[in-house]
């Protein structure tokens, strides 16, 4: 899954943008998920749901226009592990370090605060002003332009593990920062290009591992496989846990 943020200040076009980028995406036949970082209390206290929520791991509400599963993630990675997209477009999420962003301006001064070297493009109402580039990065009209946009996300969205393992040198942060300016690629993450010895699936998701989890594992479970009756070595093996 390819992931981008759209970060910007209140009233800078997030929503507008966002809206456009999805809406090409799906004509040309993409699955598109949209994460939204929202600063008020969704669950209010005192509502049926917040009740629920005190008392269930996750609680599926089934309304008039639309349905919702509502849980509490302790993470970023585990909130998106939820989703099974071809590009997940994230509202906000500034303190997001491992997928570029196209920031959302009312004006320069924005673009100046918020660029943390993960921007690849500038769009937002600042656009309207009819300048095509701010500090280096090209500024893009969503609501005119909103293909060109697009194809700057097709090309280059994309979304490290966000685990920080190391295994490169770097942190993911510093990663995606290389990646954004070019002088990286995702073949450079070792996580991402390394074929693991162990996976492990979460209702069919890949749950990343650094190396010495998954040598923990694979010693572990064969370990134990190798006192029982049939066991042999040099096969492949797969254990399926349902967790009900």
């Amino acid at each position: 899954m390819k992931g981008i943020a759209f970060v910007g200040f209140k009233k800078s076009g997030k929503t507008t943008t966002v809206e456009a980028v999805a809406r090409v995406l799906k004509e040309r036949g993409y699955r598109v998920a949209i994460a939204k970082s929202m600063h008020t209390d969704f669950d209010r206290e005192g509502s049926d749901t917040w009740r629920f929520s005190k008392v269930a791991d996750a609680v599926l509400v089934r309304a008039n226009d639309t349905d919702a599963l509502l849980f509490k993630s302790k993470d970023l990675n585990a909130l998106f592990s939820m989703v099974s997209a071809d590009f997940l477009l994230m509202e906000g999420f500034k303190s997001a370090r491992h997928v570029p962003k196209v920031i959302c301006a009312r004006n320069e001064e924005d673009v100046r605060e918020l660029n943390d070297g993960l921007a690849i493009a500038v769009s937002g109402l600042i656009a309207s002003t009819g300048m095509e580039e701010v500090e280096g990065l090209p500024v893009i009209d969503a609501t005119r332009e909103p293909e060109k946009l697009a194809d700057l996300v097709e090309k280059r969205a994309f979304m490290l593990p966000n685990i920080d393992c190391h295994m490169c040198g770097l942190n993911c942060a510093e990663m995606a920062r290389l990646i954004v300016k070019g002088e990286k690629t995702l073949n450079d993450c070792a996580v991402l290009s390394s074929k693991p010895k162990v996976t492990v699936k979460i209702d069919g998701q890949v749950l990343p591992m650094k190396d010495w989890v998954q040598e923990l594992v694979e010693k572990t479970i064969k370990g134990m496989l190798s006192a029982m009756k049939g066991y042999r070595g040099g096969r492949r093996i797969e254990i399926i846990i349902r967790d009900e």
